[in-house]
């Protein structure tokens, strides 16, 4: 079995493995990393048209926005996700499409995608070829898989993006009755200090900084990924509106995040048992709160920022590339009566980590905004720490090697060190390919 790195090595963003048998040739995600300038995967076309599968860990961009190219360069075969990947993808490319308007992409090959997709279910075991492939819960996103690939001689275990901590969404991944001799794992959070507080005292400290900010009369905008982040933050900011922790507003829903949250509630099965007796079992649909407000049009925009009265903001882009976000930020940044809340990872180049790091001027659109708002960022990580990442090899019977990738590099090279005693560790470079 040949292991091919064509994104995400040293760095995060645009995941592409190729894993080559003896029969078969498949990709393991077919991502972009998004940034200023957007970059893809060091896969050639030629290359591309060699492949006999793919295979798609999750919806999120950095692990399925190559697709369109994929499929405009020729590719007349399979994509393999869970249902939900599926219909996230497409949310998620339409945006990318609108936003982005790669020149690589054309009409007949985002139709060829939709009628590729073939749908596998968790712990069911798909004969391909000369493989056995297994989608396992990753617990980051809604229908967010680890893979496992298995020739018969070797195996594999690819985590994507895996989260192990329960959320209010999901159970976390499942890593029972795991074995395979390597495993390709993710490293957002790996360094030494990444370690994230219990998630009930971030959401405290979170939930009463917006209290502040609301009884000041200020607004609050949270930047959000329209899948995954953005439903974790909507149900944890209905329930504590509902409890009284967090006085009556409006909460505003901006951008993909209302596609997303009904793809979602029908596809309530694939998120943990408490959240289904909740929408089944009674008249309560928290992904239907009347605390919440859908903007959809573009003029409701101008109204919420012209309002004297405090509101929430819930809205795309989460690493502030793009998006509806930026019109709040023109607006609402230089009033320091107002708060951003940064609710998860922000990768090395955009705004959103410009802003983390305390950036007091931005540009948009050729116009220099001043940062007078408090930046704040509470973790509310659908990625493992790095804690949770130690253990899972443990949770691996048989496993050898380790090979470290989507992280920036002192991330990833923090983590090897944690394994390297114990098992091979390598941190592959673009374009690198090992044959285990």
């Amino acid at each position: 079995m040949k292991i091919s790195f064509f994104g995400a090595a040293e760095e995060v963003g645009r995941s592409c493995i190729m894993v080559t048998t003896k029969n078969s040739k498949i990709l393991l995600d077919a991502g972009v990393k998004l940034g200023s300038d957007d970059q893809y995967p060091k896969i050639t076309d030629e290359m591309l048209n060699e492949i006999d599968g793919i295979f798609i860990s999750h919806a999120h961009l950095d692990h399925s926005g190559y697709l369109p190219h994929i499929m405009s360069a020729g590719y007349k075969n399979k994509v393999y996700a869970t249902k939900p990947t599926m219909e996230l993808i497409q949310v998620l490319l339409s945006d990318y499409m609108r936003l982005s308007k790669p020149s690589n992409v054309t009409k007949a090959g985002l139709e060829r995608l939709v009628k590729s997709y073939h749908v596998l279910e968790y712990k069911q075991a798909f004969k391909f070829r000369d493989l056995t492939i297994t989608f396992i819960p990753a617990g980051h996103i809604l229908g967010s898989a680890l893979i496992k690939v298995d020739d018969g001689e070797k195996s594999l275990i690819y985590t994507g993006d895996i989260n192990i901590a329960k959320t209010r969404l999901f159970n976390g991944a499942d890593l029972r009755n795991l074995s395979a001799d390597t495993l390709i794992t993710e490293s957002t959070y790996g360094g030494d200090s990444d370690i994230f507080k219990p998630q009930a005292e971030t959401v405290n400290s979170m939930v009463k900084s917006i209290r502040e900010t609301i009884k000041a009369g200020g607004k609050v905008i949270i930047p959000s990924f329209a899948v995954g982040r953005a439903q974790e933050v909507l149900l944890i900011l209905d329930d504590y509106m509902n409890s009284g922790m967090i006085p009556k507003v409006t909460i505003y829903v901006d951008g993909m995040i209302n596609k997303a949250m009904r793809i979602h509630r029908h596809n309530v099965i694939y998120c943990k048992k408490e959240l289904q007796s909740k929408i089944l079992m009674s008249d309560y649909d928290p992904f239907k709160s009347d605390n919440f407000e859908i903007v959809e049009k573009k003029g409701t925009r101008t109204r919420i920022v012209n309002d004297d009265q405090s509101s929430i903001i819930v809205t795309t882009s989460g690493m502030i590339t793009g998006g509806p976000i930026m019109f709040y930020l023109t607006k609402l940044a230089s009033n320091s009566m107002n708060k951003m809340i940064l609710v998860g990872y922000q990768a090395e180049g955009t705004m959103g980590r410009d802003l983390q790091e305390g950036a007091k001027e931005i540009e948009i659109d050729n116009k220099k905004i001043k940062i007078e708002m408090d930046v704040e960022l509470y973790h509310l990580s659908a990625h493992a720490d790095r804690h949770q990442l130690e253990t899972i090899p443990e949770k691996i019977s048989g496993l050898k090697r380790i090979f470290i990738l989507h992280g920036e590099i002192t991330k990833s090279t923090a983590l090897k060190s944690a394994f390297s005693d114990r098992y091979e560790t390598i941190i592959p470079k673009l374009e690198e390919s090992f044959t285990i």
